[in-house]
């Protein structure tokens, strides 16, 4: 068992009280029956999308080589389209943070608030600097207009309310703020490559982790922010760069950097703009 000492669970600028410990316990890797270690991935007994799942790889948000391997690649990917803070101390709130993955990404000058579900989660993200808060992303517990920036990553795709998540970033931007996404479109291509096949390749998604049910396509996306007042700024596709996945599967310690395509038909990001 792995103690680690839970993030304080409180909004901005609350006074913070003594952390609770969380228990994660660790899990040894399976292995084939020659012994080679194979990569854990979620029980195969969870449901799709089982939030429990979450608590059975709690100890994998910072292995780079685990079950999260494309998080880390997409949180870089993602950090391209954050702006600088307007000033030190602007507020960037991360919906969805899970281990922190976007700490080392965000602009020097932000404050960094996580919000997520999971304890031992927000435990890991408090570790690399972010200001935890723990609670449902379709009723985020920080007052209006408080972000000058959103980040809505591989998080739309788990939501089974997606307009009260996409109500949730309007009333957390600020006039003028921008939200950066990225997610799955529900196409066949999607399932095939980032189910089907994905799930079973070394640094794709854990096995059952998504649930194509739950897969949004662009044009729907886009009508949900602009009903909400937030104009899409940019959208494109995102694909793994073969080379450096190639030179991953070789040594399992070679960043893979996710390139930009004109192809939405699998993974998509963008970013939106609230009007001012």
């Amino acid at each position: 068992m792995v103690q680690v000492r839970s993030a304080p669970l409180r909004a901005p600028g609350a006074t913070a009280s003594a952390p609770e410990p969380v228990t994660v316990p660790a899990r040894a890797p399976r292995r084939t029956s020659v012994g080679v270690p194979l990569p854990l991935a979620a029980s195969p007994l969870r449901a799709r999308n089982a939030p429990e799942q979450y608590d059975d790889l709690a100890h994998a948000w910072w292995d780079e080589q685990g079950p999260f391997a494309a998080l880390h690649w997409l949180a870089a990917a993602r950090a391209e389209l954050l702006p600088a803070p307007s000033a030190p101390g602007a507020t960037l709130v991360d919906l969805g943070c899970g281990g922190g993955l976007m700490a080392p990404h965000v602009p020097a000058g932000f404050r960094h608030v996580g919000v997520d579900r999971n304890a031992a989660a927000l435990a890991q993200a408090a570790e690399r600097g972010v200001e935890p808060v723990q609670g449902d992303v379709a009723a985020v517990p920080l007052p209006d207009g408080c972000a000058e920036v959103v980040v809505v990553g591989e998080l739309i795709e788990h939501v089974e309310d997606l307009p009260a998540l996409v109500g949730e970033v309007a009333r957390l931007l600020q006039p003028g703020g921008v939200a950066v996404y990225d997610t799955i479109n529900a196409t066949f291509w999607a399932r095939l490559s980032l189910v089907w096949v994905g799930e079973r390749l070394p640094g794709g998604p854990p096995r059952n982790i998504h649930d194509p049910r739950l897969f949004v396509p662009p044009r729907r996306l886009a009508a949900l922010f602009n009903a909400h007042g937030l104009e899409v700024e940019e959208q494109f596709g995102l694909r793994v760069h073969a080379p450096s996945y190639l030179r991953f599967l070789r040594d399992r310690a070679t960043p893979v950097h996710m390139e930009r395509t004109r192809s939405l038909a699998a993974l998509y990001a963008g970013r939106v703009r609230r009007a001012r």
